[in-house]
């Protein structure tokens, strides 16, 4: 069995596309994409690829990514930014230029970003000049064998070339094996952000921050 990892390309968007879902699902039925484009998987897949590789450079897009290959067939992948240069503002651009691409219209994307104000309710803050870690998720049937590990501790190794000092990750409070990876990679536990709002969503009450010196 041949595992390589390596920088994420244009051409893994429709991988990517799924890494960005499943990782905002964490262990729920839905996500934030679910509540922001409601129905079936292959629209939302459509338009997250297509976010993957806007002009705009954001943390969802292929740039920031890394993929694990076994066999050469996609795995596992996660993203890491600063977020001054590919933070939320940043992804905001990057979701109008997308929605343009697909032709939405203005009532289309306003509604999209209203249905993710829950999730936005949380405080759940960003700091510049962190060493973020986000959209970590590895293929079902690739799961229990470390290659998450691996790839966490590549990032890390990543942003501490890079001169960063410290590095932030969050997880949806309830996804206890998420917690426990962090955690083994050095991760420890900084504060929760909840909101009533997020409960009724998502159905667990907020989001736990993480984070560790590099």
């Amino acid at each position: 069995m041949s595992i390589a990892t390596r920088p994420a390309t244009a051409e893994d968007a429709p991988f990517l596309a799924w890494v960005i879902q499943a990782a905002a699902r964490s262990h729920l039925e839905l996500g934030i994409w679910d509540l922001a484009l409601p129905g079936p998987d292959a629209p939302r897949l459509e338009f997250l690829a297509t976010l993957a590789v806007t002009d705009q450079a954001h943390f969802a897009h292929f740039s920031r990514f890394r993929v694990l290959e076994v066999d050469g067939v996609p795995a596992a992948g996660l993203s890491a930014y600063e977020n001054s240069e590919h933070g939320m503002e940043k992804l905001a651009l990057g979701l109008v230029e997308a929605s343009r691409k697909l032709a939405w219209t203005q009532q289309k994307l306003e509604r999209t970003i209203k249905d993710t104000g829950s999730f936005n309710a949380t405080g759940y803050p960003s700091p510049d000049g962190l060493w973020i870690v986000e959209w970590v998720a590895t293929r079902p049937e690739f799961r229990g064998r470390s290659f998450m590990n691996r790839m966490l501790l590549e990032i890390l190794d990543e942003g501490r070339a890079l001169g960063f000092e410290r590095a932030q990750i969050g997880h949806l409070l309830g996804n206890t094996p998420a917690r426990a990876a962090y955690e083994r990679v050095g991760f420890v536990w900084l504060e929760d952000h909840c909101h009533p709002d997020f409960e009724r969503d998502y159905g667990e009450p907020g989001l736990a921050r993480m984070q560790r010196d590099l």
